[in-house]
């Protein structure tokens, strides 16, 4: 049976993927951006709007790192607002499980879903980060293998949370001046290792029943966690071959949890370049590779592998000869990506490997290296490539990230859109009122998730 593309469309912070000092850029702080973004994905006939979260200033060298700020506005805030001015899109919000509290994370995302008839969804990551950390009450206070046990725990409780009201609760009759059905609406108790909390939750059920639940990560604690409890799970994976693999992965673990695999959707990250032809396209991207990547933001990569400031290197010329420096990274905080390079020295010394057999600079280097997936061609070619990718099983759809905000999306949804609709492969007009049903998922049961995890 063919299957649907799913699309989403990621409104990125400040980062290396977006081209801020792009003329055609517009402001990632003021809520016409916003708009403007979600529009486009919502006249495209997208499912949902995806926010990451930055919930520190990044450094670098001891100074704030104003290539890749990553200063974004309140993640709820920001939802809450396009909630009023959209009608059919789904509204992700990235919230952390480290840092955060259940009962006012659930409470929020319950409003969200409320505010916006069913369309809201939570990205629930973790944290390893102690200097993120600083900015919240106990710090950078969990140990990085128990990220993943406090994310279940807090799941748990705010699942706990949502189902605490029936469907049917409010009843609001005047007559009797009866309003909620039940005396013992809300109520809730949860223990566990990490949380102790009784009382009452203060939001009724939403039409989708409850929040959609996103798990972003590859690790295999990261795919677990999605198998066990997920909806969705975003990712990246850059060739056809890894996602098919990541995806049989993660869709073979669902049978363990008692969870069939139309229950979890695969959609990784993408970014997109567009031209007339596929040449003029792939122009484009190298044009746009290059001030993805700056020489400084290149000389600030190198600094991740070598752990040391080299701000006195010339980024057009050749990878340093020297090593990097072994040990604690202390270069950049608050950058996950720090993480990639975790044999220094074997990257370092596969990067002047790659430099001197293709005679590349150092920024040519970079470029190479840390490209992610892209969809680049013609916009016949870019439809047919995302539809393989879908039909292959190497994802359900993909979360598209332009490189420009907010109008970079508006060539995708006035070219290849249509192309997807053409084939059958992508709705021509939203069906269903709740991100669910745009979806395919079902409404969950109250109290699914506290059964599957008893018989798994």
């Amino acid at each position: 049976m063919t299957k649907q593309v799913h699309l989403a469309a990621h409104f990125p912070g400040v980062n290396n993927t977006t081209v801020w000092s792009d003329p055609a850029a517009g402001s990632h702080i003021e809520f016409d951006s916003f708009v403007r973004f979600a529009a486009a994905a919502e006249r495209g006939l997208f499912d949902f709007l995806f926010l990451a979260e930055g919930l520190r200033l990044r450094e670098q060298n001891g100074e704030i790192y104003d290539l890749d700020v990553v200063g974004r506005p309140d993640t709820f805030a920001v939802l809450s607002a396009l909630a009023a001015v959209t009608e059919h899109l789904g509204l992700t919000g990235t919230i952390n499980s480290t840092f955060n509290e259940p009962y006012e994370v659930a409470r929020q995302f319950a409003t969200l879903d409320q505010l916006s008839g069913g369309r809201g969804a939570w990205n629930v990551v973790t944290s390893w980060d102690a200097f993120t950390g600083e900015n919240f009450r106990r710090g950078g206070f969990l140990p990085e293998d128990q990220r993943y046990a406090r994310a279940k725990a807090f799941l748990d409780a705010a699942t706990v949370l949502f189902d605490t009201w029936a469907a049917d609760e409010v009843v609001a009759d005047r007559d009797s001046g009866t309003f909620v059905r039940s005396a013992e609406v809300g109520d809730f108790t949860h223990r566990d290792d990490h949380f102790d909390i009784h009382g009452r939750f203060t939001v009724p059920r939403s039409p989708q029943g409850r929040p959609v639940v996103f798990q972003a990560g590859d690790s295999d604690a990261g795919r677990e966690f999605a198998a066990s409890t997920a909806d969705a799970i975003f990712t990246r994976h850059g060739t056809l071959d890894a996602g098919r693999a990541f995806y049989a992965d993660v869709k073979g673990r669902l049978g363990r949890y008692g969870r069939r695999p139309e229950e979890l959707l695969v959609l990784p990250a993408a970014t997109f370049v567009l031209g007339d032809t596929d040449r003029e396209a792939e122009d484009l991207a190298a044009e746009v590779r290059r001030l993805q990547v700056s020489g400084q933001t290149a000389l600030r990569f190198a600094e991740h592998v070598w752990n040391r400031d080299l701000s006195d290197l010339d980024p057009d010329g050749p990878v340093p000869e020297f090593d990097p420096v072994e040990g604690e990274h202390t270069i950049a905080k608050g950058r996950a990506s720090v993480r990639m390079f975790g044999d220094r020295l074997a990257t370092a010394r596969q990067w002047r490997e790659l430099g001197a057999t293709e005679h590349l600079s150092l920024r040519d280097v970079v470029i190479r290296q840390t490209a992610r997936q892209n969809f680049i061609g013609s916009p016949e070619t870019v439809a047919r490539t995302i539809n393989d990718y879908v039909q292959a099983d190497a994802s359900d759809g993909f979360i598209l990230v332009p490189h420009v905000t907010p109008d970079g999306l508006d060539p995708f949804v006035e070219t290849v859109v249509p192309i997807l609709q053409d084939w059958g492969v992508h709705r021509t007009g939203y069906t269903g009122s709740t991100l669910r049903d745009n979806l395919g998922l079902a409404v969950p049961a109250r109290g699914d998730r506290v059964e599957r995890r008893v018989a798994s």
